[in-house]
């Protein structure tokens, strides 16, 4: 949201300093879970990672989707895309690919003797990084600006893209020959890492019999960029305590005196997580954010930032697994804190 519409957000529907009404939440939850049902049409079995996606949507965050092909990233991504009144654009990476492949490039106008720019497929709502990390480090780094900041710099001119913006990168996590390792500084810029997973028996029927299943495209929208906007500033109004706060920051200061992790949670991570859990809460009809919501959150928003030690690293150990061992360690608040007041 740019200068203007924080002026005017006022205007739009109360400040941000009045708390979320139970009314408000219930609200908010009921056309959630319609687009999240949406979606689920075009992904059976898979209900809590279209969940987590969709409120990654909302909570302005780019997704890794890490699983092996055929599991459905792709899928999701265009029914995301669809459900959102959105274009979407997929971006296959390879290693000679350029950064000028994605962001686009300036070319001159030989009748207007003018330079002029011509966008890359970066430009749309909902953009899928097939196999990020086969691309060289140098590619992967031209999504950086756009992913932090919503916009490009190309030869000394900005370019915003579309609102909203998603990025979906997909990575497989077994074939991992010609591949280049993730950069930390551009893992720290997805919000979140989700699996997707093979689906469950029931489900895979339904998928190899064609039952019950929507073509991406066929979806119809639920939701726009105004009304996308309008759930952002009511999620910033969703209470949350400081006994929920002080939980992250504990959380985050374990991962960083861990003996197993070389680098811990930055600030960003906490700052993300605290944002991420309220847009949790109000679509699960909440007013206020709770210690379940962040742990609910927890791998999927912390786990993929985490950086091993090399000792850890060989002893086979995950991010997940030292996050799992830390979370079981840090006491959190008690159901009975100030955080579980619902505001009436």
């Amino acid at each position: 949201m740019n200068t203007n519409d924080q002026a005017g957000s006022s205007s739009r529907g109360p400040g941000p300093n009045v708390p979320v009404s139970v009314d408000e939440a219930a609200v908010q939850a009921d056309a959630f879970d319609t687009m999240a049902s949406s979606v689920g049409t075009a992904l059976l079995g898979k209900a809590e990672v279209v969940r987590l996606a969709l409120v990654a949507l909302l909570a302005q965050g780019h997704i890794l989707l890490e699983d092996v092909p055929g599991t459905g990233k792709t899928t999701l991504a265009r029914a995301i895309a669809s459900t959102v009144d959105g274009v979407w654009r997929r971006v296959q990476f390879t290693p000679d690919l350029l950064p000028s492949d994605v962001t686009g490039v300036t070319v001159f106008n030989q009748a207007t003797r003018e330079f002029e720019f011509h966008p890359g497929p970066v430009f749309a709502n909902v953009v899928i990084a097939d196999e990020i990390n086969r691309a060289s480090p140098k590619t992967q780094s031209a999504l950086l600006e756009v992913m932090e900041e919503g916009a490009i710099t190309v030869d000394g001119v900005r370019h915003a893209v579309p609102v909203p913006f998603l990025v979906v990168a997909t990575q497989n996590p077994v074939e991992m020959s010609g591949t280049y390792r993730l950069p930390e500084a551009q893992l720290d810029r997805f919000l979140m890492r989700l699996t997707v997973g093979y689906a469950d028996p029931a489900a895979e029927l339904a998928i190899i019999r064609g039952d019950r299943l929507t073509s991406p495209e066929a979806l119809l929208p639920h939701t726009d960029a105004e009304r996308m906007d309008q759930v952002r500033r009511v999620a910033r109004r969703v209470h949350v305590d400081d006994a929920v706060y002080e939980y992250v920051l504990r959380v985050a200061r374990s991962t960083r005196d861990h003996p197993a992790l070389s680098v811990g949670l930055s600030t960003r991570a906490t700052v993300a997580m605290a944002h991420t859990a309220r847009t949790l809460a109000l679509v699960s009809g909440r007013p206020y954010a709770t210690p379940e919501d962040v742990k609910t959150l927890a791998q999927p928003v912390w786990a993929h930032r985490l950086v091993l030690s090399p000792e850890a690293s060989v002893g086979g150990r995950s991010g997940t697994d030292v996050l799992a061992e830390i979370l079981e360690a840090t006491p959190a608040p008690q159901p009975g804190h100030p955080g579980a007041t619902a505001v009436r």
